[in-house]
């Protein structure tokens, strides 16, 4: 069989980066469902139970690091499978834990190390696919993380209050099983040399055949001013994201809301967060990643100012929090994006993954030192200001970076 006849359509890949981020976004973005009802079983503090999510952002971000170096050599689908197993268990597994140590090995090791071996192949792959517009399958390979959230508040909502909060983990850990080992056989890489027919690659593009330029190996992205600037951004958008979303329904409940009210707060940063991964892409293809980057990462200061008094009606909350998840979730069709940019696409796989690793780091310190900030002051006021004093450390870097000298083909 030759080549073209193992060519897949085109949207096939993009289904399994549909899936797979579909997966990873209630794995993660629904966690502050579970605040109020594990406080009220164990007593445990906002900070300890911060630290489960914190534990799997960690995890989840620095294996894809991993995971994108073994989808480079493996293929993506041996890499998402495995991850899809390994979630699955850890997720059951927290469904009948009774210490936090326990929930914390369940849902933060277990549970974060299978979602990071899922997240990262199919934003490496899906872009491969779709050379012509690179912003936009990227967009569409990360959009399932807003709908899996929009998805998993309310229905882990409604399970909490009518059998208990440890069939969540149960049912849904079952289904992100399934829907994992699905996406992983919907991923493959196109074959050397294939591009979409009728498409020529612009003058000076990395991958043109005989183009002046080549790609940066992944020891020249590292060693690059550039990549570090990068991390730094992406840190700091994703610390004041992430502290939103690890306590966004427990801070609706602090106001007098009641759980589905508070928890209609994240779906509405849901459907922004998913909407915005599809849109900004189609933004970025026409003015630019960098233009796009600054507004957004401004918008955000803004939003986190606002968050605060915003609980107080719930109407207010929705719509910040709408905002906030819009800002948010640009950030993972931005930063491949422009990671593909500026590098090229042959390590794109490593790269990326090792820029994903700074959203890791920030989703252990935000989530974590938001409860701990809640549980000295007896706010969220203060450690929201602080997630937008961070984020204005992201306009000033995407407003000053300029791309990497591109190295030449004879070198």
């Amino acid at each position: 069989m030759n080549a073209a006849d193992k060519v897949l359509p085109r949207w096939i890949p993009l289904l399994g980066g549909i899936l797979g981020s579909t997966t990873c976004g209630a794995l993660l973005y629904a966690w502050s469902v579970f605040i109020k009802p594990l406080n009220a079983q164990f007593g445990w503090d906002r900070a300890d139970i911060a630290l489960a999510f914190a534990i799997a952002c960690l995890i989840f971000g620095l294996m894809t690091f991993p995971a994108g170096r073994l989808s480079d050599r493996y293929g993506p689908r041996v890499v998402v499978l495995t991850g899809g197993i390994i979630l699955g268990i850890g997720f059951v597994l927290s469904g009948f834990i009774t210490t936090k140590w326990q929930l914390y090995v369940t849902y933060g090791i277990i549970s974060g190390f299978g979602g990071g071996l899922i997240y990262l192949p199919p934003i490496a792959t899906a872009p491969k696919w779709w050379p012509d517009r690179k912003a936009l399958a990227t967009g569409f390979a990360v959009v399932g993380l807003g709908l899996g959230s929009f998805i998993m508040a309310p229905l882990a909502t409604y399970i909490i209050e009518n059998i208990g909060w440890r069939y969540v983990f149960i049912y849904v850990g079952i289904a992100m099983g399934v829907m994992a080992v699905i996406a992983a056989f919907c991923l493959k890489v196109p074959p050397q040399g294939w591009k979409p027919e009728g498409w020529t690659p612009p003058a000076g593009d990395n991958s043109s055949a005989g183009s002046a330029f080549r790609d940066f190996t992944h020891q020249e992205t590292y060693r690059t001013v550039q990549f570090w600037l990068l991390y730094l951004a992406y840190f700091c958008g994703s610390f004041a994201g992430l502290m939103v979303i690890g306590h966004i329904v427990g801070h609706g409940r602090d106001q007098g809301l009641d759980a589905m009210t508070a928890a209609g707060a994240a779906s509405w940063l849901a459907i922004a967060n998913a909407a915005t991964r599809i849109l900004i892409g189609q933004v970025a293809d026409k003015i630019g990643t960098r233009i796009s980057f600054v507004t957004v990462f401004a918008l955000q200061v803004g939003a986190m100012l606002l968050r605060y008094p915003s609980g107080q009606a719930y109407w207010v909350l929705w719509h910040v929090s709408a905002l906030i998840g819009w800002n948010y979730g640009a950030m993972f069709t931005l930063f491949p994006a422009t990671c593909l940019q500026y590098f090229g696409q042959t390590a794109q796989g490593s790269n990326y993954g090792l820029l994903f690793s700074s959203w890791g780091l920030a989703g252990f310190a935000g989530p974590y030192v938001g409860g701990w900030l809640k549980d000295m002051t007896g706010t969220y006021y203060v450690p929201f200001l602080v997630g937008g004093v961070v984020v204005a450390v992201s306009v000033v870097i995407m407003a000053l970076i300029k791309p990497p000298v591109k190295k030449s083909a004879a070198a």
